[in-house]
């Protein structure tokens, strides 16, 4: 199953050139519903799945992935909290732990995270087969959310270098418009100097980046954000190499057939992103 549309297009050529490697996105199927996944996390059962899911859970959609794995997933805040899961953050637990991301510690536990705009981003760890599910929205992506995962696989003995991470169906930068403010709070995470700084210097540093995360807005005060791209960036920042990196070439607002997007829509509506430890 494919989608063809000039924006998945533009969008695949353009993260393609970022990641410099021979990354495939590829449209599964289960019982004729369309999910996605990617070939860097090949060696784990994982998918990003699509609208057509809803309103399944987690502990539902395991079946496409690991039948037999422990769920596990949080009550999401917009937050920097990533989690090791636990009993708190089972699925049969009548609530869940608040935060913002899971990361596994034994075999064969499945981790999830919920999102509509926001960017769903799935880690594994090549050596150990430990993996993480983080939700980073714009606030989650200002708080440093990723780098702080990545903090949690090094406290659990991964070398950075073994990581793989991949960030899924989000909005895309071209077509959400936040203040300059936003822009800014998300901004700063890759600013170089320390200090505080003005909005200007830190949007002017982001508009001089060769592949820049924000793009002009009509509307006086706004700008253009791809909060993917900013998360790539804090990344790099960490030494995580391109080739150890995937973008999905889809975008939450320009693909209503296949994504809920709150942006578009102003429901809360969600599709659901998991991955199995090996």
């Amino acid at each position: 199953m494919t989608i063809v549309s000039s924006d998945s297009q533009k969008l695949n050529k353009y993260y393609q050139a970022l990641s410099k490697n021979d990354i495939t996105w590829h449209w599964q199927e289960w019982q004729g519903l369309p999910y996605l996944t990617c070939s860097l996390l090949q060696n784990w059962p994982h998918g990003f799945f699509t609208h057509h899911f809803s309103p399944s859970t987690p502990t539902e959609l395991i079946d496409v992935l690991h039948p037999s794995a422990e769920v596990y997933r949080v009550k999401q805040v917009h937050g920097n909290t990533v989690l090791t899961a636990g009993k708190s953050t089972l699925e049969t637990e009548p609530t869940y732990a608040e935060a913002d991301g899971l990361l596994t510690e034994k075999a064969q536990q499945a981790v999830w995270i919920c999102t509509a705009d926001c960017v769903p981003v799935l880690i594994a760890d090549q050596k150990t087969g430990q993996v993480a599910a983080v939700h980073a929205g714009w606030r989650g992506t200002a708080a440093k959310i990723v780098p702080v995962a990545l903090a949690g696989f090094e406290a659990h003995g991964s070398q950075l270098s073994d990581l793989l991470v991949v960030l899924g169906p989000a909005i895309a930068g071209e077509v959400y418009q936040v203040s300059e403010e936003v822009a800014a709070q998300v901004g700063v995470t890759i600013f170089p100097e320390t200090g505080k700084a003005s909005i200007e210097d830190i949007l002017h540093f982001l508009d001089l980046l060769p592949n820049s995360p924000i793009l002009p807005d009509p509307e006086p005060g706004k700008v253009r954000l791809d909060v993917r791209l900013v998360n790539i960036l804090q990344l790099e920042q960490l030494g995580i190499g391109n080739q150890q990196v995937a973008i999905a070439p889809y975008c939450t607002y320009q693909q209503p057939d296949y994504f809920f997007s709150y942006r578009r829509e102003k429901q809360k509506k969600v599709q659901w992103s998991g991955i199995v430890s090996g």
